[in-house]
């Protein structure tokens, strides 16, 4: 059977947890069986490169009652829940997948899913639709499109297409309204608060808490701490986000500024050097630091490394770093997404919808995706709503309806005060 995991043993705990996300994704699992016996991705090979986590083993499996072939490996090197990839392995999906891959061995698995020779791929932070374009653009001329997860995705392949260098179609799945406005507030708030306390075991209220970026997902962060009694300080570089969080309620600095005063920060930007040495050295006693984006760069721990002294995991996914100046610094996770790496990742309520965009996706570039231009497409307004009318109806949610006569006065220009 193709695919490598860690331990086909862990299994039976793996299928525990799926069957838990498949309770708590209703709009996922509707899909499922309206699709089973029609099958419309029958004849699709998707090689899909996404946090291996419950919440995913419930997509892969919906894609596959769909009639999809599916191939798989994880989109970052801490992020696979090993009992998650032997319980997909072990019901037949060729997974490349484990816990603590090197930077080698990362790409490796990916380059695996791609012997499949593709016709749709499904992405998480765009380093699967890299890998074909950069190494193996041949086999771009077989895809027939792909969607993209997140925001550093979507924002690098927005430019491949400016460049006129995207090889097929991408639909960015991140910028839907029921993706980006939910698991990126709600889903990325709750786990990186999620993350850092298991990580730590710290009380919150009280402490000062620095999120770097207030985009959704450090709003989302900044709102759960403050929740959880943290005074917050935000960072940012563009002025209306900015605004943003000083209306909210945060404090708004710089980080030059903020550093001397943090007891805990977090970086949610998808820039890179975000904390650098000046920081690092600013920083008090004790200082716990981490990263919510993407990649693992927003913390520049090179520049740690060279002020460190020594180090010491203190706890798992918690290493303490003691500096030339003689404080200690600790970090979480490697400096890569503290809810992956140290939780278990958004919540199985948010990633329902989330993956419901990314199956609906599926769907479109099958049947479309042949005649689509070679651009990034955003999700239609009208799949937006009914996901989030589905999603409400789930939860024994109803809502209003506009009247014929309401409809008609909403465009009305002739109507008068």
């Amino acid at each position: 059977m193709e695919g490598k995991i860690k331990d086909i043993s862990l299994a039976s705990a793996g299928r525990l947890k799926i069957e838990w996300a498949e309770a708590h994704m209703p709009v996922l699992m509707a899909l499922r069986n309206k699709y089973r016996v029609s099958q419309p991705l029958k004849g699709m090979r998707i090689s899909g490169c996404l946090h291996v986590t419950k919440e995913t083993a419930v997509l892969i499996k919906t894609l596959v009652a769909a009639g999809a072939q599916v191939a798989w490996s994880g989109c970052n090197p801490l992020s696979t829940q090993d009992e998650i990839a032997a319980a997909l392995y072990e019901e037949g999906i060729p997974i490349w997948a484990w816990h603590g891959l090197t930077t080698a061995e990362f790409y490796w698995c990916i380059e695996q899913t791609l012997r499949h020779k593709p016709t749709l791929t499904l992405d998480d932070g765009a380093d699967l639709v890299f890998t074909i374009h950069n190494r193996f653009p041949e086999l771009a001329q077989n895809v027939l499109g792909g969607s993209e997860e997140t925001t550093t995705g979507v924002q690098r392949l927005r430019a491949m297409a400016a460049d006129g260098k995207l090889l097929y179609p991408i639909i960015a799945v991140n910028d839907a309204e029921t993706k980006c406005d939910f698991d990126n507030v709600y889903g990325t708030g709750q786990s990186s608060i999620d993350g850092i306390l298991r990580a730590t075991s710290i009380l919150y209220a009280g402490k000062t808490m620095v999120v770097a970026g207030y985009g959704h997902c450090g709003k989302g962060v900044a709102r759960r701490a403050t929740g959880q009694g943290a005074n917050v300080i935000v960072t940012e570089i563009k002025p209306t986000a900015a605004l943003k969080a000083l209306l909210d309620g945060n404090r708004v600095m710089t980080m030059d500024q903020a550093a001397p005063l943090g007891d805990l920060f977090i970086t949610a930007t998808g820039m890179k050097d975000v904390i650098v040495r000046r920081h690092f050295e600013a920083m008090k006693d004790g200082a716990i630091v981490c990263n919510t984006g993407h990649y693992d760069c927003e913390l520049k721990l090179k520049d740690l490394a060279e002020i460190t002294t020594a180090k010491k995991e203190m706890r798992a996914n918690c290493v303490q770093h003691t500096l030339q100046n003689g404080k200690k610094i600790y970090v979480l996770g490697e400096g890569r997404l503290v809810n992956l790496v140290a939780a278990e990742g958004h919540p199985s309520e948010v990633m329902d919808m989330s993956f419901a965009n990314q199956f609906m996706s599926m769907l479109r570039l099958a049947q479309e995706g042949q005649q689509m231009a070679k651009q990034v497409y955003d999700i239609s307004a009208e799949q937006d709503q009914a996901i989030a009318l589905t999603k409400l109806e789930t939860m024994g949610i109803n809502i209003d309806q506009l009247t014929e006569d309401q409809l008609r006065y909403r465009t009305a220009y002739n109507e008068g005060t």
